[in-house]
């Protein structure tokens, strides 16, 4: 591709409109096809990837229609995280409306680490985090920001509790969970600097709920060996089994015992949107950070995370490094400087492609598919319920339900999830609760209805019955 005037990197206007062109209708009939798509479709995937492995070429090439065919096929050989089947973990959605967004973006290519460079850019990332503020009654003095994932997000809420609660000598420091957390959690802790011995793991109840009663003692059975407890890390919707824990009273232990009470919620936050999410989550405004990610509950593209913050100042003490070659700078104002608030100085406008589909739509659609969610959830529950040759673990708290085959043998259960995903229909995953085998459907997409979910009921009632018989 020789470009314009010459220019190898500068395709001309044709070019361009030629390329989006071919590339657009290749993505629109690729999401108008994943209905039909298998759930999961990694059979010959490293014969795949071994064909496409090379370096880049010196010589460039015009066909971009070849390049596009490889990245298809690429994609092609996958779970199938975007289709309507894809029950095993929690997906991020690929909304087209927020492709568009991003494909946007990215050509206009602006710098938002820093307000003054872009401040109307910002200003349309900050309707979003406001909107994120707002929506867990966090007060003004709070500040949200777009990350790259919950990951991302859990690691800046763990360093700015440890530089609010802990100062520069934090090794004494102990935190909670339970066994049910996401692992990105005690990883976020690990990074910050914390050990094994620094991490206590809080029983929890039936339901796979925190104890807070459980919590309180270790907290004071920790302060009397000379330890400083300094955060207690709740979930709003476990991957395990959605299990939310009880927000109000761990806030009543954190606040009585000077913790920072931190809130994951980067699968189960965004149910906050519908009236029965709202009724779970009470007790999330009293939280000093909440992680939200809006690639599982609004349904946006990988990378697209979030962190809401009670206290800005604290998250700003706990990550602002100076820099010299910045000093023409202005500090951050009615605007915030965004590479003051995590570890990223260089970060991609991420703002766009959530604000977007939130103006384009409404917040009213996205409520209405969360609650046809919960609605799908208590669906197929009730579907299991009548199998006489599968049992169900714990009532859904969110959009999960685990169950495998009656009587608990691993084996069966085993295959039945091999039987299961050979559909291709449906596709789904396993985990390990209390050191007993489980499976899982978890419901998240928003191009997962009633129709897929009785598809996926039926299938699991065929395989039970056959392994049963």
């Amino acid at each position: 591709m020789t470009g314009s005037a010459g220019l190898p990197l500068e395709p001309g206007p044709d070019e361009m409109r030629e390329m989006a062109e071919t590339v657009t209708e290749a993505l629109i009939a690729w999401i108008g096809g994943l209905s039909d798509a298998p759930a999961e479709n990694t059979a010959g995937a490293l014969d795949v990837a071994h064909r496409l492995a090379a370096a880049p070429p010196d010589a460039g090439s015009a066909d971009v229609k070849a390049l596009l065919d490889d990245a298809l096929e690429a994609a092609r050989h996958t779970f199938e995280y975007s289709g309507p089947g894809y029950l095993a973990y929690i997906p991020g959605g690929g909304l087209y409306t927020a492709a568009l967004a991003e494909f946007l973006a990215q050509g206009l290519n602006r710098y938002v680490g820093l307000w003054q460079a872009s401040p109307a850019v910002v200003q349309l990332e900050e309707n979003v985090t406001r909107w994120l503020c707002d929506l867990f009654d966090f007060p003004v003095t709070s500040q949200g920001v777009l990350t790259s994932g919950g990951s991302m997000a859990n690691l800046s809420a763990v360093v700015s509790a440890r530089h609010a609660k802990l100062g520069e000598a934090f090794l004494d420091g102990t935190y909670y969970v339970t066994d049910q957390a996401h692992g990105s959690n005690t990883k976020a802790a690990t990074i910050a600097g914390f050990g094994q011995g620094n991490v206590r793991l809080v029983p929890t109840d039936d339901e796979l709920r925190m104890d807070p009663v459980e919590l309180a003692r270790m907290i004071t059975e920790d302060r009397a060996a000379g330890r400083r407890p300094f955060l207690v890390i709740a979930a709003a919707g476990t991957t395990n089994t959605g299990a939310i824990d009880p927000l109000s009273a761990i806030a009543e232990v954190a606040e009585r015992e000077a913790l920072w009470f931190h809130i994951d919620a980067a699968y189960g936050g965004f149910f906050q949107l519908t009236g029965r999410g709202h009724e779970w989550f009470a007790g999330s405004e009293r939280a000093d950070s909440i992680t939200l990610d809006p690639h599982k509950g609004l349904f946006l593209p990988y990378g697209t995370g979030g962190l809401i913050v009670r206290d800005r100042e604290a998250m700003r003490d706990a990550h602002f490094e100076g820099a010299a070659y910045l000093q023409d700078l202005p500090p951050a104002g009615e605007l915030p400087n965004y590479n003051e608030l995590t570890p990223e100085l260089s970060r991609d406008m991420r703002g766009l492609r959530v604000w977007w589909p939130l103006a384009l739509h409404g917040v009213d659609a996205f409520r209405s598919a969360l609650d046809e969610k919960l609605d799908l959830t208590t669906r197929v529950h009730e579907a299991l319920s009548a199998d006489p040759n599968v049992e169900l673990g714990w009532d859904p708290q969110l959009t999960v339900v685990a169950f495998r085959m009656r009587g608990g043998d691993e084996q069966r259960s085993r295959e039945l999830l091999a039987r299961i995903n050979a559909s291709k229909r449906v596709f789904l995953s396993s985990t390990m609760i209390r050191g007993e085998y489980w499976l899982r459907v978890c419901i998240v997409s928003h191009r997962t209805h009633a129709d897929r979910i009785d598809e996926c009921a039926a299938i699991i009632r065929d395989a039970a019955a056959a392994l049963a018989s």
